[in-house]
């Protein structure tokens, strides 16, 4: 499952944290925290890893047929309606900080499929603002634990200011690429994501990572951006699109397949197709016990 585009890894991740960082910033100014209070709370890279990935400016891409105006957009933060009011119920973010809802830019409901239960532990992959770890984290209680891993700093700033405004203990982020998974084997019962394993230019490590940190018996539950026909070419040489949760998103059988190739089973995808053939769908699959 290579992926095919102009673009470095490198290149395609840049785009990704300054689009998203861009978002992280504007929520916390829409929320009336200052961005540069949020870029001071960003965490340094660990001793050992790699420099910090350089900004590169990159307007912001938006494609209302994928998941909305507010699905992959920093100046689509505060619109009318939100990505938390079109695949939340009411409910479940109506207690939630601005800085949460406003920042979340999935493109639907992993909380939905994930199957939570008492004590387990749980790891989002690309995390964002905290939007399902918050959601998680009511599910898991007390006796179970919730993490976020999210490359971007501004989000990572963002997501440990809205735990603090939560007053939640069993929710905690961590800077790192979903690629490189900073976790022990068997550590998770569940992963989940909304609209992040389409960014990465390296989905079958993601996969493998997935299953590696997921402990037997284990369940993969993610929203995510997929294809159901072929992807134009100068779509996937965009690096605009890419930031957009488009260009990079997988035909559906491959991310299947991708998922298979890893070792996992009882591999599914529900979606409805649309004449455009990019679709969000929930793509679910278990590690064997």
């Amino acid at each position: 499952m290579t992926e095919q585009t102009e673009h470095t890894a490198r290149e395609v991740k840049q785009a990704v944290v300054e689009q998203y960082g861009a978002r992280a910033r504007r929520a916390m100014e829409v929320a009336g925290q200052s961005p540069a209070a949020a870029a001071c709370c960003a965490p340094a890279a660990p001793a050992g890893t790699a420099a910090p990935l350089e900004f590169v400016s990159i307007a912001p891409g938006t494609d209302a047929a994928a998941c909305g105006d507010d699905c992959c957009s920093a100046d689509s933060v505060g619109n009318e309606l939100t990505a938390a009011q079109r695949y939340y119920a009411a409910a479940d973010v109506d207690t939630l900080p601005d800085s949460v809802t406003l920042a979340s830019a999935g493109c639907g409901n992993p909380i939905a499929v994930a199957e939570l239960a008492e004590g387990e532990h749980v790891l989002d992959l690309g995390s964002g603002g905290g939007i399902d770890c918050f959601l998680a984290a009511r599910r898991v209680g007390d006796t179970g634990a919730v993490w976020g891993l999210d490359m971007t700093p501004d989000m990572i700033a963002l997501a440990r200011h809205n735990a603090s405004e939560l007053a939640l203990a069993n929710v905690h982020f961590r800077l790192g690429e979903i690629e490189d998974i900073p976790f022990a084997d068997a550590h998770f019962d569940v992963i989940m994501s909304n609209c992040v394993i389409n960014l990465s230019p390296d989905k079958p490590r993601v996969f493998a990572e997935s299953f590696r940190v997921l402990r037997p018996g284990g369940r993969f539950r993610v929203s995510d951006m997929v294809w159901t026909r072929e992807i134009p070419a100068d779509v996937r040489a965009s690096i605009g699109e890419w930031a957009a949760c488009v260009a990079g998103a997988p035909q559906v059988e491959d991310y299947l397949g991708g998922l298979r190739a890893a070792g996992f089973v009882d591999v599914a995808a529900d979606y409805t197709d649309t004449e455009q053939g990019i679709v969000s769908a929930y793509i679910t699959a278990t590690k064997p016990e």
